[in-house]
């Protein structure tokens, strides 16, 4: 982080951590250890500090429950702080009699459950923001067995989206320089490639032609969001290897003509649902483009995680298969949806056709690791992104899915006799 950002989030951690150890010694009331009790103190102060405090409370003593003692918290919840229907109805017709500011403002009020009211005050609690995303990791995890916490996950999910706002994210570039709690969760986070050890890790940030870019937020300094690794080459690389190999040659500034984005992953489970990935590329694409005067293609070398499972479940025989057959299937996969919406049957290449990026080549062999044996048979797709035309194929992808492919797609497609 930036020295602006290491300062203002200093002083809003240092403020927040005074003022709820100061205040705790003073009589703003007592913290309740029953948590109903800590609960209705939550949700009676009306002053800022000392709502500040009991707010750091709750949200300890919630982290403490177990998950059967979570779910019936929750639920009390639901039934003491859910919506006041004859409340609601009233302001409706108060509001469709007399169409005013005031009685629409009502309308808007009681239409919302007061449980909302309850996040945004655990939200000003010491390290409120995290401990928030952490409560819906929570939920999400145990929701299934529980369907009355999709309320909450919903709800948790709207405010993150607000809170989360692309232009509220700080964008920071990891190196080796990187201070060492934020490079292990780096490793721990990496989600496409595993890293292995340190010396994977420095193989990724120290050379010269090697780059990865954080999202974070500025509430939660020490916790990425998001990043993306990228490879400084020239040319798209066809493999893996060639790119997170250790004992490898670094790639002279002047022969730099290419970036390529080669993993992605997103850090908090407690996120979920909010889209961060897009403007993460579009802007370490620009900023690059910037930095780097010879750079001229954007691509990314992709992994096809469902492929053999597709192919599994259309009961297609992949043991042995030659390259053209494989060929075959994969474009089949990729341009050829199942879906009800259709869309890609393919995560990843929704996402960056999504993005406006151009379906540009399919590589074999180019994971050879046990993992991208299983998923996809060895394959990697390069995704172009023309940074002229992004938002014209984004447009047309989402209006038509049309996927935008290249030439040498193109070729292969005709070649293979694939027909729509």
């Amino acid at each position: 982080m930036n020295f602006f950002q290491n300062l203002l989030s200093s002083i809003m951690s240092r403020s927040l951590l005074k003022k709820s150890s100061y205040f705790r010694s003073k009589d703003f009331g007592v913290l309740h250890d029953d948590i109903d009790m800590a609960l209705e103190s939550v949700m009676s102060k009306s002053g800022e500090v000392s709502s500040l405090v009991f707010a750091e409370h709750l949200s300890e003593l919630i982290e403490e429950l177990d998950d059967k003692e979570f779910v019936k918290f929750f639920d009390a919840i639901l039934e003491k702080y859910d919506i006041d229907v004859n409340s609601l109805m009233k302001a409706s017709n108060k509001y469709s009699q007399n169409k005013t500011q005031r009685n629409l403002e009502i309308i808007l009020q009681t239409s919302q459950p007061k449980w909302v009211e309850l996040f945004k005050r655990l939200n000003t609690a010491n390290e409120g923001t995290l401990r928030l995303v952490r409560l819906r990791e929570r939920i999400l995890q145990l929701k299934k067995d529980n369907p009355s916490l999709d309320f909450f996950d919903k709800s948790l999910l709207k405010l993150f989206k607000h809170w989360f706002n692309p232009s509220f994210l700080v964008l920071e570039n990891i190196d080796w320089t990187t201070p060492a709690n934020i490079l292990e969760k780096i490793i721990a986070y990496e989600a496409v490639h595993e890293i292995n050890s340190w010396d994977d890790l420095r193989a990724r940030l120290a050379p010269e032609d090697r780059k990865c870019f954080a999202f974070f937020h500025p509430l939660m300094p020490n916790e990425p969001l998001i990043f993306v690794e990228v490879a400084l080459s020239r040319g798209m690389p066809e493999t893996i290897n060639e790119i997170i190999k250790i004992d490898r040659s670094v790639t002279l500034d002047q022969e730099i003509n290419t970036a390529v984005f080669y993993s992605i992953s997103n850090c908090q489970a407690g996120l979920s649902g909010i889209s961060f990935g897009n403007f993460l590329i579009k802007r370490v694409a620009h900023k690059l483009k910037q930095e780097n005067a010879g750079l001229d293609n954007f691509a990314t070398l992709s992994p096809v995680p469902d492929f053999t499972k597709w192919m599994n479940k259309k009961s297609i025989p992949h043991q042995g298969m030659d390259e053209d057959a494989l060929l075959k299937q994969a474009l089949i996969y990729l341009l050829k949806s199942d879906r009800e919406d259709g869309f890609p049957n393919d995560p990843v290449a929704k996402f960056h056709l999504g993005n406006g990026a151009v379906l540009g080549r399919i590589n074999l062999n180019a994971d050879l690791s046990e993992k991208g044996k299983n998923q996809s048979k060895g394959l990697m797709i390069n995704y172009i992104y023309n940074l002229d035309t992004l938002e014209e194929n984004h447009e047309s992808f989402f209006k038509s899915k049309h996927i935008m492919q290249s030439d040498l797609i193109k070729t292969l497609v005709k070649k293979l006799q694939i027909h729509n």
